[in-house]
């Protein structure tokens, strides 16, 4: 700027801290990113505790995790902090403490501890009203005298962790009814969608990976389940085979994975309960799809991002797609960490596998409409070492037109299937090989 004159604009803090409280989280999304922090801190618990107490009600999101220092602590702070995010953290752009934090309240407090030797905690507050009052980015002590915050520092007594805590709660209880059964029932609700939103988009922490500790989430004492979308649990859920892409950044070559799995039919689950979990938040329909993981978060869910329509006939698809955080600016991730958009290449290259789960999952599910209105098999009165001999044969015809379909030679292959129905239909039957 050598030879300019140059002026100093910086924003007003009161109409900005105003505009980023609606960049897009909900409350379930606006938890699950303060759990992201927790996640890159390396916590094994975190406890979430959505508690009713009229217009003191409150939300604190406790880890147990490395903590920060009084120092690292003004910097979390900061909007748009200064650190730098290595390869694997869940965070992004410095905002989402904040962003998410002030979406659902109006003064938020950090109580944090960071020395296993000595019991030392750091709080700071950030008060929307005093940011708006002095329009300045202003962080302050906590008020003297606040019990929760008192809590908190009773809380990380035993080990270093960090507790995040919401007051004034304006977006999620009435301003002019915060108490009474309607505020109570509202903030039960959304305790109950917190812990199955939080089940889905940490499920692989919840399950365990080979390289961290397992994770265990409560929200309001009750463990929170992993929600595993592809029932890899479940005997009759099948695999395809992995598929692996290459794609050019700016900064150099990334990697995408893509797992395609077909879901068990109702009457192959192992009980209807695991078949009604599996339907999801959407519903069979709407659940098929991508799902997009971001270094093994689940970040996107739900439809084939236009790489072809949701139909009836292949709700039993489901494939994870799978990057890591040096292709965030690739899949453009938004701020909330909700959102992707599939690089044109990326869309390319998975028209063709996606196409052939497609056919997959269609032929499951046809194959069971049409027995439905059958009685019931006979093998399936059989003994159990006869009914996995069935079984074994079923699933053998479905890896033949895997493998016919991966090698290229699907045409072949529906000629192969018409001479086995008429030359041999006994056999055709055993492989699950059933007439169009």
């Amino acid at each position: 700027m050598s030879g300019r004159a140059w002026y100093d604009v910086s924003p007003s803090a009161a109409r900005l801290t105003g505009s980023l409280r609606d960049i897009g989280y909900d409350f379930t999304t606006a938890v699950a990113d303060i759990v992201d922090n927790s996640v890159t801190a390396g916590a094994t618990r975190v406890e979430v505790m959505i508690e009713y107490d009229g217009p003191n009600s409150r939300v604190l999101i406790a880890d147990d995790g490395c903590g920060m220092s009084a120092r690292s602590l003004l910097e979390a702070l900061r909007f748009g902090t200064r650190r730098s995010y290595t390869r694997g953290e869940l965070g992004r752009y410095g905002l989402g403490l904040k962003t998410a934090s002030l979406s659902q309240c109006r003064v938020l407090t950090v109580v944090t501890r960071s020395s296993k030797s000595t019991v030392r905690t750091s709080a700071r507050t950030l008060d929307l009203d005093l940011i708006e009052e002095w329009d300045q980015w202003v962080v302050t002590d906590p008020q003297p005298g606040n019990e929760t915050v008192d809590r908190a520092r009773r809380w990380l007594v035993e080990g270093t962790g960090t507790v995040v805590l919401w007051q004034s709660l304006d977006r999620v209880l009435s301003e002019k009814r915060p108490e009474g059964g309607w505020a109570r029932r509202r903030l039960e609700s959304l305790s109950k969608r917190t812990a199955e939103h939080l089940g889905i988009v940490f499920h692989r922490f919840l399950e365990g990976l080979p390289e961290r500790p397992q994770l265990v989430i409560t929200v309001n004492g009750q463990k929170v389940e992993p929600w595993d979308p592809f029932a890899t649990d479940e005997p009759a859920t099948v695999e395809l085979a992995r598929e692996a892409f290459e794609i050019e950044t700016a900064t150099g070559t990334g990697r995408v994975q893509l797992r395609r799995y077909v879901l068990p039919a109702r009457d192959r689950f192992s009980s209807p309960a695991v078949f009604e979990r599996l339907s999801g938040p959407l519903n069979w329909n709407r659940q098929q799809g991508l799902y997009v993981y971001r270094a093994d978060r689940l970040v996107q869910w739900g439809g084939w991002s236009g790489i072809r329509g949701i139909d009836e006939h292949t709700k039993l698809a489901r494939a994870a797609l799978e990057f890591e955080t040096d292709l965030d600016a690739a899949f453009q991730i938004n701020v909330a960490k909700m959102r992707v958009a599939l690089p044109p290449q990326v869309r390319q290259l998975l028209e063709a596998p996606v196409n052939e789960l497609c056919i997959l999952a269609d032929d499951a599910y046809r194959k069971t409409s049409r027995s439905v209105s059958r009685p019931l098999p006979a093998d399936l009165r059989n003994p159990p070492e006869e009914r996995a001999v069935s079984q074994a044969a079923a699933n053998a015809g479905l890896a033949l037109r895997m493998a016919a379909m991966q090698a290229g030679h699907w045409s072949a292959w529906e000629a192969i299937e018409k001479l086995l129905r008429e030359q041999s239909p006994d056999v055709a039957e055993l492989l699950g090989l059933e007439p169009q």
